[in-house]
């Protein structure tokens, strides 16, 4: 008999993005099948960059290791069949590796980042409990058009932020908790 909380569903990335409040990068899962609920994780910032290279698709001047874990599974004719988010403990969401190869298969126990990081390198899908769903999980708002507005114009905005991304470099994930301020930075309020 198959338990609710061992259901799984499919996700996507929808996002690698820094935290407004801590500058601390999260990447953003969403279910690919209604109700589309989206996950943040919260991530270390060289996970981060492994993963915002991947996106892009670069290849590093030498193997990360991620890219040496893709090859040491292709080298041993392994194949990731998944990675699946399992369980969020005491705010810490948990992760499995499902691997299949010539000694059958195995299931490890991964953080979410590092299953996300090797799962894009060798084409693996994403999946995550309807369980962690329910409790993690949210469904983003609908964003109305607003009356008068040109579709061609926002077509427009969204491109030129497209483009602009083109410009991120991995390293831009990074966080560095000692630097300092920016220009753009409010200070503090005194107190």
């Amino acid at each position: 008999m198959t338990r609710i909380e061992d259901w799984v569903r499919q996700v996507d990335i929808a996002a690698l993005v820094l935290d407004a409040t801590t500058g601390a990068p999260l990447v953003v899962l969403r279910e690919q099948d209604a109700p589309h609920r989206v996950v943040p994780i919260l991530v270390g910032g060289t996970e981060a960059a492994a993963i915002a290279l991947a996106l892009s698709g670069e290849t590093p001047p030498r193997p990360l290791p991620y890219d040496l874990m893709a090859a040491l599974v292709e080298s041993l004719d392994g194949r990731v069949e998944r990675v699946e988010v399992t369980e969020l403990r005491d705010g810490a969401f948990l992760a499995e590796l499902a691997l299949t190869g010539p000694g059958g298969g195995r299931r490890l126990d991964t953080r979410p980042s590092d299953g996300i990081a090797l799962a894009l390198r060798l084409h693996a899908p994403l999946f995550v409990r309807e369980a962690v769903l329910e409790e993690a999980g949210t469904v983003l708002p609908v964003v109305q058009e607003a009356p008068g507005a040109d579709p061609a114009a926002i077509d427009d905005q969204v491109a030129a932020f497209a483009s602009s991304l083109a410009d991120v470099l991995p390293a831009d994930f990074v966080f560095d908790p000692d630097a300092e301020t920016g220009p753009d930075t409010p200070d503090p309020p005194a107190g």
